[in-house]
């Protein structure tokens, strides 16, 4: 089974655990693999709307748990790709933002599952051409996962 990467919307609702469809597969992803993988920018976004929120509390648990994430890195070849696709993305008129196109370009470059709620955004990408799969863990796991 391929890595999943996982988008800040489904770390968001993991740290939250009020959703029993994303919870159970990320329980079951974790005993399978020993761990859940991130973006440095989902850390970003995270981090950014905990300080936004002035919830110290909860950023503190956060940084707590980064040390259990496998975070894969935004270096010189997700920029690249995350330009081309932010490039490609706003000629053709379907901006979704700065932050998805580099989460989707680390997904990209390390051959990984994205997984996320947010899967109309990240359609756009698929659109033009770039072969990023999608997994949405806010709906049952299907028989064969």
């Amino acid at each position: 089974m391929r890595e999943r990467l996982l988008d800040t919307d489904i770390l968001s609702e993991i740290l939250r655990g009020q959703n029993p469809h994303v919870s159970a597969r990320a329980r079951a992803y974790e005993a399978a693999h020993s761990h859940l993988a991130t973006s440095a920018i989902t850390v970003m976004e995270i981090v950014k709307g905990y300080q936004r929120a002035a919830r110290k509390r909860e950023l503190g648990e956060f940084l707590l748990l980064l040390p259990s994430l496998r975070l894969l890195p935004f270096d010189h070849d997700e920029a690249e790709v995350a330009g081309r696709i932010y490039g490609d993305l706003e000629r053709t008129g379907r901006t979704i933002g700065r932050a998805d196109p580099m989460i989707a370009s680390v997904a990209i470059v390390r051959s990984v599952v994205l997984v996320t709620g947010n899967t109309a955004h990240y359609q756009n990408i698929i659109d033009l051409g770039y072969e990023l799969e999608l997994e949405n863990w806010r709906v049952p796991a299907s028989p064969d996962e």
